[in-house]
């Protein structure tokens, strides 16, 4: 296809409102997003209206449809004209035999037949008259009490009244499905606009909800950690509250003499245990020396475990 038959989205609404909107094609739903997406389509829509009209028919179908409807309406016309004659002659019979019904026809009542046949004419028109006047009271009940001329003046215009009032009630069928069709239109566009707008709320309401959930959470965790700070200092003064209730100041130097004394002996103990551990490693090679002087290195660890152990349960007690 060539570059010149491309169609802009601007053309292509343009396009839109020629085909859709002067009523050159059936009412169809569509979107300026589909027109946007398919801007051949939318070239494709003007060339057909150029031979369809806005029933869908092509123009040379409508035209005879159109004549075939003029012909019907004329055919209809004259039945019906042909229909209300035969119906009134048929009443004014039945009539006029209920009202002979029992009784024997004379000559002189033969002679009726021949009046009543010169009298037809006049007789049908006063029934088609009464008719047309029963219509009119029917539908303007107003004129039940005009004259007979002013009847026969409205009667006279009550054909025309009644096709504009038909006329008017099919504009108004044509216009009311052109709404339906711009109803169902911006019902979908509003069913759309609405599930979009509901995703984007509970986006938004995801984000601001994860959001406020990392700020609580954070918040959380510095009341805890605050707190627990709390708790151990609280617990650090109900320690030393206790240490000081139980020990006084004599006691607490008493027990900072008695744990100089274990620290010093502590350490004539290692410098002891690390000559024997040096005697061991030059005398490794003997026999029972060698036992005799392991022996003494554990005796010399005991003893040094002993006392570490007996400084700190010192330790604990002073703290």
């Amino acid at each position: 296809m060539a570059s010149g038959d491309f169609c802009s989205p601007g053309e292509g609404m343009e396009i839109l409102q020629q085909v859709v909107c002067s009523k050159q094609l059936p009412p169809c739903n569509l979107s300026k997003e589909d027109l946007l997406q398919n801007p051949y389509f939318s070239k494709l829509l003007l060339s057909l209206s150029q031979h369809v009209d806005e029933s869908g028919l092509s123009l040379t179908l409508a035209k005879e449809q159109a004549q075939a409807w003029k012909e019907v309406r004329l055919h209809k016309t004259t039945w019906l004209r042909s229909e209300i004659l035969h119906r009134v002659i048929q009443e004014l019979l039945v009539d006029y035999y209920v009202k002979m019904q029992g009784t024997n026809l004379t000559s002189e009542d033969k002679k009726d037949f021949v009046w009543m046949r010169a009298r037809l004419q006049q007789e049908v028109e006063e029934q088609l008259k009464k008719k047309c006047f029963t219509l009119l009271c029917y539908y303007d009940p107003s004129s039940d009490a005009d004259s007979e001329t002013v009847k026969a003046a409205k009667v006279w215009k009550l054909a025309e009244v009644l096709v504009d009032q038909q006329q008017q009630c099919q504009d108004a069928k044509s216009q009311q499905k052109e709404q339906m069709v711009l109803l169902e239109k911006k019902n979908a566009t509003y069913s759309q606009v609405l599930l979009r707008c509901l995703t984007l709320l509970q986006r938004l309401l995801q984000e601001h909800r994860l959001k406020t959930q990392s700020e609580l959470d954070h918040i959380n965790a510095q009341y805890l950690e605050v707190k627990c700070s709390a708790m151990i200092l609280k617990l650090r003064m109900e320690e030393l509250k206790i240490l000081s209730d139980t020990y006084t100041g004599e006691k607490v130097e008493v027990h900072r003499l008695i744990r100089d004394r274990l620290e010093g002996a502590i350490h004539l103990q290692e410098q002891d245990m690390e000559k024997s551990r040096q005697v061991l490693n030059s005398y490794e090679v003997l026999g029972e020396e060698f036992d005799r002087l392991v022996k003494e290195y554990t005796v010399l660890k005991q003893a040094i475990e002993n006392k570490r152990w007996a400084l700190q349960e010192f330790n604990k007690a002073y703290r």
